[in-house]
């Protein structure tokens, strides 16, 4: 399967399980409605906001019933503005009523992971830096919230434990040291996948760079210790930052020449962006 595929494939897996869980064997309250009328409804912004999930929200009516129409205003990856006309909803109104909810719900979740994510990449402006983001993700959300990631401005990290190598402290403690576990990984791993382990002290880093990481993770160290790091490191290997990474402290982290700053925060501390859809029109 291609990428676009797969990414198609997704959306469609996330939007039933979504639709099952709400509409189930039926909306009973949207039989109030007849059968043949009509609606329009327009999705409205309630916030500055970077706007991610129309995939997700389009197919949610489409399952529904494929006579929906959606017209949207913006694109993905686009900042809106308080009281912006996001996209307008043409179609049988039952359909638009029993899909409203499941498609706010991707489309104000996705957005808040992309919002979020611009702030901390305008956050570094400027710098080479680039933000990362880490499998601390809603479950089941992955694939949809890397997606707004990649909206805000973001990168991705590996997708999930199959298709990259992070050596975390407890493989350390494992293996019996972080060369042994650096050998390991280089044997088991496919080839061309970047080995990158994690150290928390120089110490651990002149180990890592002498067993021939690829990216060292510097977890939780003080501005210091990363420019030392930084110096040490003298490009044998690329660095990232983690661990405690706020607004407030990520220009600083930025400038002492790092690679990458991953943080969890744009996936797991997310707030939906507040959005509303009213019905403008409905007829028989």
């Amino acid at each position: 399967m291609t990428a676009e595929g797969q990414f198609v494939h997704d959306v469609r897996e996330d939007v039933r399980r979504a639709l099952q869980e709400d509409v189930g064997s039926g909306d009973i309250t949207a039989l109030l409605l007849p059968e043949e009328a009509r609606a329009e409804a327009a999705v409205i912004s309630r916030e500055h906001a970077v706007i991610c999930g129309r995939p997700w929200f389009d197919q949610t009516f489409q399952l529904l019933d494929e006579e929906v129409r959606v017209d949207w205003r913006i694109d993905d990856g686009d900042t809106v503005e308080p009281n912006q006309i996001l996209c307008v909803v043409y179609g049988p109104a039952r359909a638009l009523l029993s899909g409203e909810r499941c498609a706010l719900n991707f489309l104000q979740t996705l957005s808040a992971t992309a919002t979020r994510t611009r702030r901390y990449v305008d956050a570094i402006a400027g710098t080479e830096v680039q933000l990362l983001d880490t499998r601390k993700t809603i479950p089941g959300l992955r694939r949809a919230q890397k997606y707004a990631v990649r909206c805000g401005g973001g990168r991705n990290h590996r997708m999930g434990l199959y298709d990259g190598v992070l050596i975390k402290e407890n493989h350390i403690a494992a293996a019996g040291s972080v060369v042994e576990a650096i050998d390991q990984a280089r044997h088991h791993a496919p080839h061309g996948i970047a080995i990158e382990v994690e150290v928390e002290n120089l110490h651990e880093l002149h180990e890592a760079l002498a067993a021939g990481a690829d990216i060292v993770l510097l977890d939780n160290m003080d501005l210091a210790t990363l420019h030392e790091a930084v110096t040490i490191t003298d490009g044998r290997a690329k660095l990232e930052a983690s661990g405690g990474v706020t607004l407030d402290t990520i220009r600083d982290i930025a400038e002492t020449g790092v690679d990458y700053i991953s943080v969890g925060g744009i996936t797991k501390h997310v707030q939906a962006v507040d959005l509303s859809m009213r019905v403008n029109a409905i007829r028989s």
